[in-house]
């Protein structure tokens, strides 16, 4: 490995980030005050020494081949080392930020996600959070090559699809539905029935949540009248507070969900549940602010089942 790293220049590596945080070849070379073929030539060695190429230089504008990618995300790590550790012998406070880096499926209930995350902030010690949204099978290949700290889902992933990952569950919380206040007042004493003749926003098909709703209609014999269905969260919501119809939400984030989007609770499906997971690279949680997070999520995601009126 030390002979390795010797083949590493680290100078070819800085040049190859600087150009990606600038945009582009040009715009590095104006911030470094080098001519274009020293800075092109360079990140070609190191694009020779590495044995791949970083750039995708089918187009005019600066685009990361998937190795530029990760390679950019390591330099990242090394130069702002090397800020702080500048920093450092000038004589600047220097703490050094614990790094976590998140991959989140779109579909997730965003205030889900921030309600997780938020232990992050409080936290005892100083930490970047580096938050990421893409297609699940997407963030799981990224987790597999340790792009990721963790992932954040709505379901468990297969593992005999993905050998190196790990689930750990974090909680569940029964499913709230709301709507607008009139709305709300013509379905709530009908409910579950209700939603029979209501016109309802739901998650998309290929979701967890959704496929749990349907089986829950099914067993119910509650044909729905689907007015819309939405890959993200957060603009089913939007339309829920515009009074476009019914949408389910977790009963974990009932209060946040009414105070931002002015609605009220329709009724809650205790037997209908949202289930969330960390997902690491590792069998056991070692990354100190995950284990925070699996800590914290279970006063997060608890709601009161029984004896309690939700509808107000």
């Amino acid at each position: 490995m030390i002979e390795r790293l010797q083949d590493l220049n680290f100078l070819h590596l800085f040049y190859f980030w600087v150009a990606v945080r600038q945009g582009s070849i040009t715009a590095a070379c104006d911030h470094l005050h080098l001519s274009q073929p020293t800075v092109s030539s360079q990140i070609k060695k190191l694009e020779k020494s590495l044995n791949h190429e970083l750039l995708d230089r089918s187009g005019r504008e600066l685009r990361l081949t998937d190795v530029g990618s990760t390679v950019f995300e390591y330099a990242d790590e090394i130069f702002s080392a090397g800020r702080e550790m500048l920093g450092s012998l000038r004589g600047l406070p220097s703490q050094r930020s614990l790094r976590l880096s998140v991959g989140v499926p779109m579909y997730v209930p965003k205030l889900i996600t921030y309600r997780l995350l938020e232990a992050v902030l409080r936290y005892p010690e100083p930490v970047q959070i580096d938050y990421h949204e893409a297609p699940m099978e997407q963030l799981v290949d990224d987790l597999s090559r340790h792009k990721y700290d963790l992932i954040i889902s709505d379901r468990a992933i297969s593992t005999d699809g993905y050998k190196r990952c790990f689930n750990h569950p974090l909680g569940d919380c029964a499913m709230a539905f709301c709507a607008v206040k009139p709305m709300a007042e013509q379905l709530r004493a009908e409910f579950p029935q209700s939603l029979q003749r209501a016109p309802l926003l739901l998650p998309s098909p290929h979701t967890e949540l959704r496929r749990n709703l349907d089986r829950w209609f099914d067993e119910n014999d509650i044909c729905p009248k689907i007015a819309a269905q939405f890959d993200d969260s957060a603009m089913l919501n939007e339309f829920g507070s515009g009074g476009a119809g019914v949408f389910p939400t977790p009963a974990a984030v009932l209060d946040q969900v009414r105070r931002q989007y002015d609605v009220e609770l329709v009724g809650t499906l205790q037997e209908v549940r949202s289930h969330f997971f960390a997902i690491t690279a590792q069998r056991k949680l070692l990354h100190p602010v995950v284990m925070a997070i699996s800590e914290e999520a279970p006063k997060i995601l608890f709601d009161i089942r029984n004896g309690t009126n939700l509808s107000r």
